[in-house]
């Protein structure tokens, strides 16, 4: 499953520079699938296709947070989620709204950085 911040987050931002995806920005900043990824373009739920620079609406206007798309809990990077490692407050945390096996979890860092 992806790791989510919970509303205990101090706002330290010790999480956003371990993220190896670029999935965690501050609260109130625009997102790109591109940061961090190697996508030029995704294909949303819907089926339409944008470029992977167009800003995305922050997730939290007030505290940090992760794109739960982009997040692989650190699979194939790290043996932990590094969030989670360096957060003070223990507010990265498990999602139970977004469940994915390893193996699904290696398929997305394999979809987001390109790998073939």
């Amino acid at each position: 499953m992806a790791i989510m911040i919970t509303e205990e987050c101090i706002n330290c931002g010790a999480c956003e520079p371990e993220c190896p995806n670029n999935a965690i920005y501050e609260g109130g900043v625009e997102w790109t699938w591109a940061q961090g990824t190697a996508l030029t373009q995704v294909e949303l739920d819907n089926g339409i296709v944008i470029d992977a620079h167009q800003p995305q609406k922050p997730l939290s206007d007030e505290f940090y947070y992760i794109v739960p798309d982009k997040c692989t809990e650190c699979v194939g990077f790290h043996e932990e989620p590094q969030c989670a490692a360096v957060c003070p407050v223990d507010c990265c945390v498990p999602d139970p709204d977004v469940v994915e096996t390893k193996e699904e979890l290696l398929a997305k860092k394999a979809w987001l950085h390109a790998e073939v």
